[in-house]
């Protein structure tokens, strides 16, 4: 491996981090956060560079972007962080076994982490602080498309690390080329965790090459059911800020799911959607609905979008499971709760689920029989993050089962050790 003495140094400076108190990782948080805020006009200039080699019309160009308030967000999230309980030496269990062995289970870290992303430069900043907090080194992977913001990102943790007199080999990051990332996946007995975090193809990829552990951070085919019983007013709501938050994050809406019965409604479900600009392909049933009552340059039957899709991208199989990351999304009628939840099993990511309805039993069939991280009633998917969990700053996402799921922030990404004392006492 051409990275191997990098992994190595990286392997190295994840043991010095043992020796640090909490709170001197908390001071060093904040440090960072507040060299973020005083060298935010570098970074932006950085992430310029970006920019302008990334057509404005890319649904990534958005997650690409840092803006003035955006490094604030990330500042104030890295401080969060530094306020939040350490997971590191909590005790998991504590018994004592009838031979007089005291067995405690203890939170460590995992050791080095590995991500790959593609243009977040934010993630650059998450990861470090979650890794940093939990006392986990990290092994960055970022896209070619963010290369001068990660690396702006990086070199601004690395000053503010060696004031503080810590190795810097704890955050690293590679280069931003294929081989590297192939060499990331392979770095057995130097990564300990890896975590894919962006598009199903990036996923799918990592899942299928890495012979290091991965934890999957799945792309986000979501849905929002509105049921025959749903609020008017609240749905229009939901679904307006579900879908038009921020378009390229995965806990966007990509689907809304209609009760036949409430078909009439749809004019006013989908208002703030026409007034954001959003494209809807829409079934049979749904198109005549909105037809007239929608602007015509924004509605499209799902049918012939899905089959001008499949004519320039052999990778759709479907227009119902298309992660739009765009402000784009499709609607499709449906006759009972029933058909509602099988084309979430059918179609959904595992992700972040939603429906509106006043019935109780409604909600709580939904919750019962929706398998995925996130379920929601009454209430936007926009809210799958970790801050708004009240986790911090996230590393990810999580679509397993084995593991983490949803939001992973610090305790996450922490596994444990058994830690027995005896007094001498011997097996038979």
């Amino acid at each position: 491996m051409e990275l191997k003495e990098t992994f190595q140094k990286v392997k190295a400076a994840s043991k010095t981090l043992g020796l640090l108190t909490d709170e001197q990782r908390n001071k060093i948080l904040q440090a960072v956060a507040d060299a973020i805020i005083a060298e935010t006009p570098a970074l932006l200039k950085a992430n310029a560079e970006d920019l302008a080699k990334m057509d404005k019309a890319n649904p990534l160009y958005d997650r690409l972007q840092l803006t003035e308030q955006r490094l604030q967000d990330i500042a104030s999230d890295m401080r969060h962080v530094s306020t939040l309980p350490s997971p590191l030496g909590k005790v998991l269990k504590d018994k004592t076994l009838e031979n007089g062995l005291h067995l405690q289970r203890v939170a460590v870290p995992f050791g080095v982490i590995g991500m790959i992303y593609e243009a977040r430069p934010n993630v650059t900043y998450d990861v470090f602080s979650l890794c940093f907090k939990s006392g986990n080194a990290c092994v960055l992977k970022g896209g070619k498309d963010a290369n001068a913001s990660n690396s702006a990102g990086v070199e601004l943790i690395h000053r503010v690390l060696i004031t503080f007199g810590i190795d810097p080999n704890v955050v690293t990051l590679l280069p931003a080329t294929h081989e590297a990332t192939g060499e990331m996946l392979n770095a057995v007995g130097y990564i300990d965790l890896c975590i894919p975090r962006g598009g199903k193809k990036l996923i799918n990829f990592v899942r299928d090459t890495a012979k290091v552990p991965v934890i999957e951070t799945g792309a986000g085919v979501v849905h929002c059911y509105f049921d025959k019983d749903g609020d008017l007013e609240m749905g229009k709501r939901i679904i307006t800020n579900a879908k038009c938050r921020r378009v390229s994050v995965c806990n966007a809406l990509d689907c809304l799911l209609i009760h036949e019965s409430r078909l009439s409604d749809l004019p006013t479900l989908c208002e703030g959607l026409a007034e954001k600009q959003t494209k809807i392909h829409a079934d049979a049933r749904a198109y005549e609905t909105l037809k007239g009552h929608y602007p015509d340059t924004l509605l499209y039957k799902a049918e012939e979008s899905e089959a001008k899709m499949k004519k320039t991208d052999t990778n759709v199989k479907s227009i119902w499971n298309t992660e739009w990351l765009s402000m784009q999304m499709g609607i499709k009628t449906v006759a009972s709760e029933d058909e509602a939840l099988d084309h979430i099993a059918t179609y959904g990511s595992g992700h972040s689920e939603s429906i509106v309805s006043n019935d109780e039993t409604a909600q709580k069939k939904f919750q019962a029989l929706v398998d995925a991280a996130c379920v929601y009633v009454n209430a936007p998917t926009s809210f799958t993050d970790g801050a708004q969990f009240g986790l911090g700053a996230e590393i990810g996402i999580s679509t397993q089962k084995l593991g983490a799921r949803g939001p992973m922030a610090l305790e996450e990404i922490t596994t444990y050790k058994w830690l027995i004392t005896g007094q001498g006492q011997t097996r038979a």
